[in-house]
């Protein structure tokens, strides 16, 4: 039993190394793209912050899903965040999961370019909405006679920058259409209905969904007009996003490709070993690089016509 556990750890380790591996020589080739993500959420983090100062508290805006759904009050509103958590949680775990699991559909990196990408389209069109028109504040600490619904002016410009985080985020006020929150759980879950395996979890997933959007509504964090703009946009951002991605994920990845089909251990086909995106690939250590010139493909210094090899020769 102990010798079985210890070769069975000893594959995770070696699979886990190999993973490494192929993630950094992605990540060289990527950073610029996560680092420019990264740098637009902590834009749209300030753009929020901006419009705090510019918000004017005022009598809540007749709401359908305020009428229909009873306000859950300041001591359960932590219900919305508390989910929202456990959603984010997940899916940034799931996104690491090649390397320990064996069969992997993902690349953490690549992945992670995708969804950074779906996340700045969306909160780009999401600064020109809450900037457009400035709405009073549903939430407790917006209403009028709240000492959070206005922010007094800056009194120097590290204030603005630093957002006041965390507390700035979680007791923003004006930045309502659309809803942040409805953004990243879409997205999220629309990735892995996409790259994911698991049926049951999918479900699950888009129950979570609604149930989000129903917690914030009662949690008065957003009017219902914020829930229902995301639910549409994310998905027609995602949708036509996505369908550019493709060629750039493809040469982010082209160092990767199978040796042969005798050395194809997992029984997929060839086609299959190709699709790195659509979710098909091998184990990175049954993989190595070759490099591409002049119609003729490199492998360990001999050369090989391309068409040569297409014909079986």
């Amino acid at each position: 039993m102990s010798f079985y556990i210890g070769r069975e750890a000893s594959k995770i380790w070696k699979r886990f190394c190999a993973e490494i591996t192929t993630e950094i020589n992605l990540l060289a080739e990527n950073w610029k793209y996560l680092l420019a993500g990264l740098i637009c959420q902590y834009i749209h983090g300030l753009a929020a912050r901006g419009v705090h100062y510019l918000h004017k508290p005022g009598p809540t805006l007749q709401d359908l899903g305020f009428f229909l759904l009873p306000e859950l009050g300041q001591d359960k509103a932590y219900l919305s965040e508390t989910l929202f958590t456990t959603i984010f949680v997940s899916f940034f775990l799931w996104t690491f999961h090649p390397f320990i699991l064996k069969d992997k559909k993902i690349y953490t990196v690549l992945i992670w370019c995708r969804v950074l990408s779906f996340l700045v389209a969306c909160q780009a069109l999401r600064i020109v909405s809450f900037y457009s028109t400035q709405l009073p504040g549903p939430n407790y600490h917006c209403r009028e006679g709240s000492e959070l619904a206005r922010l007094p002016p800056p009194k120097s410009v590290h204030e603005v920058l630093l957002i006041n985080f965390p507390r700035g985020v979680l007791y923003g006020c004006g930045d309502l259409i659309f809803s942040s929150h409805m953004i990243f759980t879409l997205v999220f879950v629309l990735t892995y209905q996409k790259y994911g395996t698991q049926r049951c979890i999918k479900q699950l997933g888009w129950l979570l969904v609604v149930i989000q959007s129903l917690l914030i509504i009662a949690s008065r964090k957003h009017y219902t007009v914020d829930v229902v703009v995301a639910w549409y946009t994310v998905n027609l951002v995602v949708f036509f996003v996505d369908k550019k991605l493709p060629e750039m994920d493809r040469t982010s990845a082209a160092m990767l490709l199978p040796m042969s089909v005798k050395d194809n251990k997992g029984g997929r086909s060839k086609d299959e070993n190709h699709k790195l995106l659509n979710g098909n690939s091998a184990d990175p250590s049954e993989w190595r690089q070759r490099i591409q010139a002049n119609g003729k493909i490199l492998e360990n210094g001999t050369a090989h016509h391309a068409d040569s090899a297409k014909n079986g020769a």
